[in-house]
């Protein structure tokens, strides 16, 4: 009994090093996703980019709470991100085009901000890879995303290895002391 403890104590502390093979694995984009699976809400645990000042602006919020909901149209899915700062919440609305794993945020042609899905074996998370371009930023984000306010050490390793795959820096992680925000407060909206 002691010895099956040990091995699995072993097995869920081992790090995860980022090899050519795994790394393959890690940075393919998923085949598809069911627009239902996105439906309801997510917690940011983790990200990454590598615009040093987005950086720096995601260590600024307390949370990230995202919020998905289909439409009408089985391409299109309504997207509500509430950043926490403290007391106050800003809320960030957008429509987002699906294309497989792949989609495209709606920004109103103030930049271009598009998409994909990624593996994760964490059940209950997400890994989207967001590339923003813009006239003052050119930037690949990668963000983890689950249901959960926080994952297992076992799947921030695979997380941080990713974003190794990925030559991302070390992540922000978000606070899971922080509750998951309400989208229907009213807020200050205000766009990247």
């Amino acid at each position: 009994s002691s010895w099956i403890s040990i091995h699995l104590l072993l097995y869920y502390t081992k790090p995860i090093h980022s090899t050519p093979l795994l790394c393959e694995k890690l940075v393919q984009p998923l085949e598809s996703l069911a627009p239902r699976h996105l439906e309801g809400r997510w917690a940011l645990v983790a990200g990454s980019l590598n615009h040093s000042q987005s950086m720096d602006a995601l260590r600024l919020r307390d949370s990230i709470t995202m919020y998905f909901s289909n439409s009408s149209d089985p391409s299109t899915v309504s997207y509500t991100q509430i950043n926490r700062f403290g007391n106050g919440c800003q809320h960030l609305r957008y429509n987002i085009s699906l294309d497989g794993s792949s989609f495209s945020f709606d920004v109103g042609n103030r930049f271009d901000l598009n998409g994909s899905l990624h593996y994760t074996s964490c059940p209950d998370c997400l890994v989207m890879r967001w590339v923003v371009k813009s006239s003052k930023r050119h930037s690949v984000d990668l963000y983890l995303l689950s249901r959960r306010r926080e994952v297992d050490l076992r799947e921030m390793e695979e997380f941080r290895a990713q974003l190794k795959c990925f030559q991302l820096p070390v992540p922000v992680v978000m606070d899971s002391y922080f509750t998951f925000s309400n989208p229907r407060k009213p807020g200050v909206h205000v766009f990247l």
